[in-house]
């Protein structure tokens, strides 16, 4: 495998590492109420953001089963930090990562997430040949739910209060998809978003 090579452009994003500088674009999404309900790490002020932002610094690439690759999300045109995106090296000898995301609500819904899952499939299944890609994802999260089904994945469990979460019964769904179900191919594009008249 060859070595990496940082940042990746696609059309409208630059994902690259975390830097010091992005404690502010960092806080300005991961500390919301409304995305606190699905991470894994509670951010509510500037000092949990700051240790957040720390160990998103830390997963840089992707040597042995374990370690974590996350790359902030950054617009080409402004360069804001409008979310993040991440791959899970979870087990070797079974091929298989986990792919993690979260976006700032205000740019929701125009296809960035997509854009950088796709750039993250591609890396998962050409560069590292990871054999299967899983993402999990709350059973309220229907915006998620919808892109995992977009992007081709399957819906392969769906644990109804399998734990307590932030003091609720979490519903956990697990979305999968093969290396040889994503054939990205270069004469195939995205088309753009459309937003709806009525």
């Amino acid at each position: 495998m060859s070595s990496l090579s940082l940042p990746i452009e696609t059309d409208r994003l630059i994902l690259r590492t975390f830097e010091r500088s992005d404690i502010d674009g960092l806080g300005a999404y991961h500390a919301l109420p409304s995305v606190q309900r699905y991470v894994f790490t509670r951010t509510r002020d500037t000092s949990e953001v700051a240790g957040a932002l720390n160990t998103m610094r830390s997963h840089v690439s992707l040597q042995r089963p374990g370690d974590t690759l996350t790359l902030a999300m950054v617009r080409k045109g402004d360069k804001v930090l409008i979310g993040h995106v991440s791959l899970h090296w979870s087990d070797a000898t079974a091929g298989q990562g986990e792919v993690r995301f979260c976006i700032n609500p205000a740019y929701a819904g125009q296809g960035f997430s997509r854009e950088a899952l796709s750039a993250v499939y591609d890396l998962a299944f050409d560069h590292y040949r990871i054999h299967r890609v899983f993402a999990r994802c709350d059973g309220r999260n229907h915006h998620s739910i919808k892109l995992m089904q977009q992007m081709g994945m399957r819906l392969e469990a769906h644990y109804r209060e399998h734990a307590l979460f932030q003091g609720e019964w979490d519903e956990e769904l697990h979305f999968a998809i093969l290396d040889r179900e994503w054939q990205r191919s270069s004469k195939v594009k995205d088309l753009p978003v459309r937003h709806r008249v009525a």
